[in-house]
């Protein structure tokens, strides 16, 4: 007789058990808490909020038990990445500097969330002060995450804890931040559901406002990212924060999704053979793949990327901490008690704040050329979404010592695996375009990869919906067996 499995817990699923009063909230959340210590290992977790849920999952139930009416999202436990703020739980960015650092209001994003009824657990870990794509961190208090699917390969970042805490069915789905890739990333090597909503030029185009309730980067390109097991998970979490319709599902027939030729060079063997296998069932859904030259993308987004990054941070970081009422903790303290070597050099280089010119010409000329080459392409090949593999290569090894070391892809000279991981996801942040990446396959060696689409600033609910159809197709990552 055939083995069989329960099926994985979706949100909607733990939603609709503490509605029909088959669960208890508190039931619920113990279990979260006992899964997330039982994988304490993962290192998932910076913060366990073992009494604050508890406390919230007992108002729920006794609501339910008075007969009130529940908020959508009552019962539901989340996690938080740990550079979003919460006023009840420290926010420390994964930094020393900041590990006692109290923020004196949620992230409005945060707030949303709770004021749906969604229970925070915990924080989780991340690449420290998000300056990563490993989540290789050495704060003391944090440490390396690793993946649920093989503990010795990197989860990806800087979301890694939420992505592995998500991906270990500690919980459905939960938030993370997104520079880079950070969201994405992370689903992809998890084999999870990671999206960067819309930031365009900022202001109205901007679809998640959480303006100094971040650590930030940038303020130009950073933004929280809702992460799930589901591209449902997801939906229901931006819905909520938008205030908007929960997105539906957009069929594939017609759809045309164009594939930008540069982001498909240079894969591993795995991954190629795992999208191309993809691609396949995507046009016997009825999809329309055209492939996309976009001369000079990577190059424009090289001119972008770090001159924001690097020169952002002096002036974002002590707006940051002004607005939070972290009145303790100056820039040049984080810079000084930087603990991973990686992110170490990275300050050296924000503290002597010497891209000024590059800076100017990243936001003047270099950036509005990358959104004019997106805007563009998808005009004239009047195009629903740009499709790509979120990574070009499966998660890479752990490296404890580096954070972020090299990598090789197909037996090649080693490259840095930032640049090897974060390639394809980098342009569309440049841009500020919404991007979804969601599973595609598993490699041999049992390793998820993602598939990502980017649409025109404003199309988050459509790529949403063509993420629910696409995953109807290609299907989710099988339970990791831990």
């Amino acid at each position: 007789m055939a083995e069989t499995t329960s099926p994985r817990p979706t949100a909607a699923s733990i939603l609709s058990a503490v509605r029909d009063n088959t669960t208890s909230t508190v039931a619920l959340v113990e279990a979260a808490l006992e899964r997330a210590e039982r994988l304490a290992d993962l290192n998932a977790f910076i913060l366990l909020n073992r009494e604050g849920a508890l406390a919230a999952a007992r108002k729920i139930d006794a609501a339910r038990a008075a007969g009130e009416t529940l908020p959508p999202l009552a019962g539901l436990p989340i996690v938080v990445k740990d550079n979003i703020n919460t006023d009840d739980m420290p926010t420390t960015s994964g930094t020393p500097a900041l590990q006692h650092a109290r923020p004196k209001q949620n992230a409005p994003t945060v707030q949303k969330l709770l004021d749906a009824g969604a229970i925070i657990i915990g924080k989780t870990n991340m690449h420290e002060l998000a300056f990563g794509i490993t989540s290789t961190n050495t704060a003391p208090f944090a440490g390396p995450v690793r993946n649920p699917y093989d503990k010795r390969v990197i989860p990806g970042g800087s979301s890694g804890g939420t992505s592995a805490a998500v991906a270990a069915d500690i919980v459905t789905c939960g938030l993370g931040t997104d520079t880079g890739g950070s969201t994405r990333i992370p689903a992809a090597l998890c084999g999870i559901v990671g999206m960067r909503p819309s930031v365009g030029n900022g202001g109205a185009d901007r679809r998640y406002h959480d303006t100094n309730a971040v650590v930030p980067i940038s303020r130009t390109r950073d933004t929280i990212g809702p992460m799930g097991r589901t591209v449902a998970d997801v939906a229901l979490l931006d819905a909520v924060i938008t205030g908007s319709e929960v997105a539906t599902a957009i069929p594939l027939k017609g759809k045309r999704f164009g594939l930008p030729t540069i982001l498909w060079d240079g894969l591993d063997r795995e991954v190629a053979a795992i999208m191309q296998a993809a691609c396949a069932r995507l046009k016997e859904a009825g999809a329309e793949l055209i492939e996309v030259a976009m001369p000079k993308l990577l190059e424009l987004d090289e001119l972008v990327s770090f001159s924001i990054a690097l020169h952002e941070p002096h002036q974002d970081i002590p707006a940051y901490l002004e607005a939070s009422g972290i009145t303790d903790v100056t820039l040049a303290d984080i810079a000084s008690n930087t603990a991973s070597a990686d992110v170490k050099g990275i300050f050296e280089v924000i503290m002597t704040d010497q891209m000024g010119g590059a800076y100017q010409d990243a936001m003047n000329t270099h950036r509005p050329a990358l959104q004019e080459l997106y805007q563009n392409t998808f005009r004239e090949h009047r195009l629903d979404a740009l499709l790509f593999p979120t990574c070009i290569a499966p998660a890479p090894a752990i490296d404890e010592a580096r954070g972020s070391g090299d990598m090789s892809i197909n037996g090649g000279a080693p490259i840095p695996t930032f640049a090897g991981i974060i390639r394809n996801t980098s342009p569309g942040s440049n841009a500020g375009l919404p991007g979804l990446s969601l599973h595609a396959g598993m490699t041999a060696d049992g390793l998820p990869v993602g598939i990502e689409i980017d649409g025109p600033v404003g199309s988050d609910r459509t790529l949403l919906g063509l993420g629910l159809s696409m995953e109807a197709v290609l299907g989710t990552a099988p339970a990791p067996k831990i």
